[in-house]
């Protein structure tokens, strides 16, 4: 390969036919969720019920809040409603990577958050413990692995970044001693602060351990308005109704029951694929025999971990906002992302030229303009949210539900006093302007990875503006 030629670009160069030949068996199912410990659905709330938490949303951040309503003061009564099943969304179906960042990495934490970066830092690596020390205590079995993290440049011009990164930084032979790839030419591992987990058990995992300490789940029932009621708020839901005195909203990229919040993330459609499990001769094939999982360093990045019987998840690059902001079951389709996905597998690892994919799926993640999750409260202090964690929500959801439940309390603590919970990022622009705008700047930024990642004037102008953006 040239110097000058990036690893990826937006042809497809692999010959086509061993790309057909590779998804040809894939189901369309994230291979998480065909687990056979998948639990039964719970029954769907009917008729009017009070509590003193109504926690909406079953995902992660709803999870983790009900689970710690739970911790602090065991007599609360907790309800939490979920309008499909537990971990069925994003939290079923995402690559499984347990980052620390609350900020989307150093660089994004520096531009938005610069006065709370210490504070942070700090939060981060009490809330990433927690995580970890939760799972033991509540007997979790959601695969956990903490083996670190590997950033790897597939540009010259990305050498520089990793240098920066703070692991320990590899040249492109010494590189070969942890994975072989002809694209690699530098990385960087980072031994703390990242793990792993199978995303679908540590949803079913909480649901569980919520259960326990006497949450009540609902499941099959979407809440469709929200009011106030002085003293109370009150929740209309399919078949019934929840009166509450305090009320948490886990939906992140479906559209808030808070009208004003609707602006605040934008739904964007990420995609993954699965291989078939390799075997011992496959994984000497391209000496990846660590349990690190692996990103490279392009805007449009890719993520990529194995699994406990040694698949490898491919995810990440294309990133895709559909028309109007739709959230529909027919957008986990993509077959050109598909097929771009499985060429840039095998041109990273062709070593595996004769690989098939099991599965290929995607999904919704809601994404902010500060590409890092928010808190606020409603209706004078009764509700309180949380939104925009735009893919690095695993283990940021723990700590969203902290600051929901300090919020709720009115207590001032070093939580309610982050600005991601005193302010609330800038809006996405409105219809018609989002989809042609989302569209200039995809463009824009892969100019910008062909460019040597630097930026032309589009995104400069939209950076001065306020706006960040991210595959």
């Amino acid at each position: 390969m040239q110097a000058d030629t990036p690893a990826y670009d937006l042809d497809i160069r692999t010959d086509e036919k061993r790309i057909r030949a590779s998804l040809a068996d894939a189901a369309r199912t994230p291979f998480w969720l065909e687990d056979p410990g998948r639990p039964a659905p719970l029954p769907a709330l009917i008729g009017a019920i009070e509590t003193d938490l109504l926690i909406i949303g079953g995902g992660y951040c709803g999870l983790w809040t009900a689970l710690q309503a739970k911790e602090q003061d065991p007599s609360r009564d907790v309800v939490l409603v979920e309008g499909e099943e537990i971990g069925w969304a994003a939290s079923g179906r995402n690559g499984g990577f347990v980052e620390a960042s609350l900020t989307h990495g150093p660089e994004n934490g520096a531009r938005y958050f610069a006065d709370d970066l210490k504070v942070l830092s700090g939060l981060a690596e009490e809330n990433f413990a927690a995580f970890r020390d939760s799972l033991t205590r509540h007997g979790i079995d959601a695969e956990f692995e903490e083996h670190g993290s590997l950033s790897v440049a597939t540009e010259l011009h990305q050498i520089e970044e990793l240098h920066a990164d703070g692991g320990r930084f590899y040249d492109r032979d010494e590189l070969t001693a942890l994975v072989r790839s002809p694209l690699y030419r530098a990385g960087s591992l980072r031994e703390t602060g990242a793990a792993l987990v199978h995303p679908a058990k540590l949803a079913w995992g909480l649901k569980d351990a919520c259960r326990k300490l006497g949450v009540r789940i609902f499941e099959h029932t979407p809440v469709t308005r929200l009011a106030d009621r002085g003293r109370t708020v009150r929740a209309t839901t399919g078949m019934g109704t929840v009166r509450a005195r305090q009320v948490v909203l886990a939906t992140n990229g479906f559209p808030s029951l808070l009208r004003r919040n609707r602006m605040l993330t934008i739904p964007i459609y990420d995609y993954v694929l699965m291989t078939e499990p390799l075997t011992p001769a496959q994984l000497d094939e391209i000496g990846w025999h660590g349990r690190f999982g692996i990103g490279d360093c392009s805007r449009q990045f890719h993520y990529y971990r194995k699994t406990a019987d040694n698949r490898i998840l491919w995810g990440g690059y294309d990133a895709v906002y559909h028309r109007g902001g739709g959230i529909r079951p027919e957008f986990d389709q993509r077959p050109e992302t598909f097929a771009r996905l499985a060429d840039h597998f095998l041109r990273t690892f062709p070593q595996l030229g004769d690989i098939r994919f099991t599965h290929a799926w995607g999904g919704m993640i809601d994404m902010s303009t500060q590409l890092a999750a928010f808190q606020g409260a409603a209706m004078g202090g009764k509700v309180a949210y949380s939104s925009g964690f735009t893919g690095l929500g695993v283990a940021a959801t723990r700590f969203a539900g902290a600051v929901m439940l300090d919020l709720l309390a009115g207590a001032d603590t070093p939580l309610t006093r982050l600005r991601m919970a005193t302010k609330r990022p800038l809006p996405i622009p409105p219809e018609p302007i989002a989809y042609p705008a989302v569209q200039f700047i995809r463009r824009a930024i892969a100019r910008s990875d062909r460019n040597g990642g630097r930026d032309g004037f589009i995104l400069k102008t939209a950076n001065l503006m306020g706006y960040s953006f991210d595959s």
